[in-house]
């Protein structure tokens, strides 16, 4: 059976197997992607910072949580699928599950991603996150030296980090709240008839009346 859980000490033992699937999805796109050793991987494990998902004692998706700036940003990395299981609809999951467990160890902070992948820019996308430019993103210069291990590194480097081949993409859930708050006054102003009070329809035929529209 599929289970998709917050990692734990007990999930450590799959740190190797994580950095391996990492690696050959890197190589799969052709476009690189941040190196990470085990050990750092095991640490997010340990500090239930990342997701794993466990199929009868076989590790089959991955993704875990950085935060950087005292808290003020986070970042969902790390998403991995094994092949077996592609085109399931499981990276979907746990995009979801990381995002959730981001917004529980982190309501205040704004969640960030760079990547170069269609299917991540869509599932971000569905989940609040908008395109921004990298000055938007964290300045924090130890996050910006984890794209060290890419290939495309030096394009980064030539931009003076303003741009590279990632599009970088943030939920902020200020914006966010405010974004659902006028939807909800929006819904409000379209309040249909039938609910109005017994009082306020009477009312309005009356008025209606006047006017000889009924």
């Amino acid at each position: 059976m599929i289970e998709i859980l917050v990692a734990n000490k007990s999930h450590v033992k799959y740190a190797e197997t994580v950095c391996s699937l990492m690696y050959e999805s890197a190589l799969k796109r052709g476009t690189g992607i941040a190196k990470r050793s085990p050990e750092y991987i095991a640490k997010k494990m340990e500090e239930g910072k990342a997701i794993v998902v466990i199929d009868d004692e076989r590790l089959i998706g991955f993704s875990y949580i950085e935060s950087w700036q005292h808290k003020r940003f986070v970042a969902n990395s790390g998403l991995i699928v094994d092949p077996d299981y592609r085109n399931t609809g499981l990276a979907r999951k746990i995009k979801r599950a990381i995002f959730d467990l981001s917004r529980e160890l982190y309501p205040e902070a704004k969640i960030f991603s760079i990547t170069t992948g269609l299917a991540v820019l869509k599932l971000n996308s569905e989940l609040g996150y908008v395109p921004v430019t990298f000055s938007e993103l964290t300045d924090d210069d130890d996050f910006w030296k984890g794209c060290e291990g890419c290939r495309n590194y030096h394009i980064l480097q030539e931009n003076d980090r303003r741009m590279c081949l990632c599009t970088g993409m943030l939920y902020d859930p200020e914006k966010r709240k405010a974004a659902d708050s006028a939807e909800s006054d929006n819904a409000m102003d379209m309040i249909p008839y039938k609910v109005l009070s017994p009082k306020r329809i009477a009312k309005l035929k009356k008025n209606l009346r006047k006017i000889h529209l009924i």
